[in-house]
């Protein structure tokens, strides 16, 4: 299914990115990676770039081939890195890649979004959510920041609630539906990638330890890259504007716990 296909996939350097593109590759698909930094594994054809910048974003496109077949958005910050960065890559850069993508992908494309478990709480929060979604283009990431008064640590679960409800919204937006580019997301729990130390130190031991015990061990970045080009695939040509939770059951323990089932 995704033999002969040219996928972009960000994030490359590590951990989700890194496994998704080898995988892709074995799958007979060309790949296309993307990082600030560059991957010990060269196999594939690569472009350093930066997310987190309109001119980092449009530089990455520049080069990019006339056709492709599907976008995975891997890359993502952990929020150590403080909120304005972290909204600026995981969310308006991501979006921003994946509205300047859009014209080369083929008809029946697809870009698959890498939430995360931690944008559970985009309904509680709806609508701020609503309110940074609906900025348009990328905006000045930092003056969004003070007017909203976000705090560092809200940076990562923010940028993936975000992420969740564009998502929706992108799999009904012309650009997309028009031509039958479908857009959809999956959220891991934890992984086992080299940012989980950074998720300890930024959401905390007892919420990442919990998470584990619920569902028995952590992910590993082979958990969840099969789930990534399943969506990219031609299997998923019916799955449009959904979340799928590569998580062992988590995200079903929450619901079972918030719900009171």
């Amino acid at each position: 299914m995704l033999f002969g296909k040219t996928i972009l996939v960000t994030g490359v350097a590590s951990g989700i990115g890194a496994r998704t593109a080898e995988l892709a590759g074995q799958m007979g698909a060309e790949v296309i990676g993307v990082d600030v930094r560059e991957p010990a594994n060269g196999s594939a054809a690569f472009i350093k770039g930066d997310l987190s910048t309109p001119s980092g974003v449009a530089e990455i496109v520049a080069r990019l081939p006339a056709r492709l077949d599907a976008l995975a958005n891997v890359a993502g910050l952990s929020g150590n890195t403080g909120v304005v960065s972290t909204l600026a890559v995981n969310f308006y850069g991501l979006r921003a890649l994946s509205e300047a993508v859009a014209p080369r992908l083929r008809e029946g494309g697809a870009i698959v979004n890498v939430a995360s478990i931690a944008g559970y709480g985009w309904r509680a929060n709806l609508e701020r959510a609503k309110s940074l979604t609906s900025i348009e283009g990328f905006p000045d990431v930092a003056a969004i920041v003070a007017e909203h008064g976000l705090t560092d640590e809200q940076a990562y679960p923010l940028s993936k609630e975000l992420l969740l409800l564009w998502t929706m919204r992108a799999a009904h937006q012309p650009l997309f539906k028009a031509r039958g580019i479908r857009v959809n997301a999956v959220s891991p729990g934890p992984v086992e990638t080299p940012i989980l130390k950074q998720f300890r130190t930024v959401l905390g031991d007892a919420r990442v330890d919990s998470d584990i015990t619920r569902v028995g061990r952590a992910g590993t970045s082979a958990d969840i890259a099969p789930a990534v080009l399943f969506l990219c695939s031609d299997g998923g040509r019916w799955i449009n504007g959904a979340n799928l939770a590569a998580d062992g059951g988590l995200e079903a323990s929450i619901n079972a716990d918030v719900l009171g089932f």
